[in-house]
């Protein structure tokens, strides 16, 4: 691989930018296509692959059950406790058509899996953390201004499908998963968090107990 050209890549000079602005409209044409993206650019860039947070767990077992606890709990707390502080409403109307529609599961769970899990984490907290932190720095001001950014930027993009309350929940779960990612630099476990975490938003929407989760405690 041309030494040039990956220093090009990892720059912000007229390449670096291109590349950017490549990968983060790659979803427009299909999902994942931005993360597949990510990958390659960190391939041909040779950033090292620890940079984005791909890096293997120690023990695969306890990373995948931190994830799934992490996300499910987060979502059950989200909807019952923090989003009607919020003055969200119980039902979520972007995704009410998934009431007990078996049709529809194949479809949100490859969203859920491929473009969510993968593909959002590996974007908006590997590839954005990675740039953020070569162009702010690591210091404490800068690693705080990353979660910050990648999580209103995070929010924004849910604004479109899911309306307001879509966009705070995903900035709040973006400072979460951002916070550990800037303190852990780990990629996976938020994977099977955000994972778990949509898991346990379709299977309240299937089952239809939006209502009750969310008036759990305020009732």
């Amino acid at each position: 691989m041309d030494d040039s050209l990956a220093a090009r890549l990892r720059g912000f000079g007229p390449l670096g930018i291109l590349a950017a602005i490549v990968i983060l409209a790659g979803n427009a044409l299909f999902t994942p296509l931005s993360a597949i993206l990510v990958l390659v650019w960190t391939w041909i860039s040779r950033t090292p692959w620890r940079e984005i947070g791909y890096v293997r767990p120690k023990s695969w077992l306890r990373t995948l059950a931190f994830g799934i606890v992490l996300g499910a709990a987060l979502k059950l707390v989200m909807k019952a406790l923090v989003m009607p502080l919020l003055g969200a409403p119980a039902i979520n109307q972007a995704f009410h058509y998934l009431v007990g529609n078996r049709a529809a599961l194949p479809g949100i769970l490859f969203l859920i899996i491929v473009g969510a899990g993968f593909g959002e984490e590996t974007v908006f907290r590997g590839y954005l953390f990675e740039r953020f932190g070569k162009l702010f720095g690591e210091r404490t001001w800068a690693r705080t201004l990353t979660v910050v950014l990648a999580s209103a930027w995070f929010g924004v993009i849910h604004y479109p499908f899911q309306g307001l309350a879509g966009a705070q929940q995903a900035t709040l779960v973006g400072l979460i998963f951002g916070t550990f990612f800037v303190l852990k630099r780990q990629i996976f476990p938020l994977i099977i968090a955000h994972i778990a975490f949509d898991l346990m938003a379709v299977a309240i929407i299937y089952w239809d107990l939006e209502t009750e989760v969310a008036h759990f405690i305020f009732k």
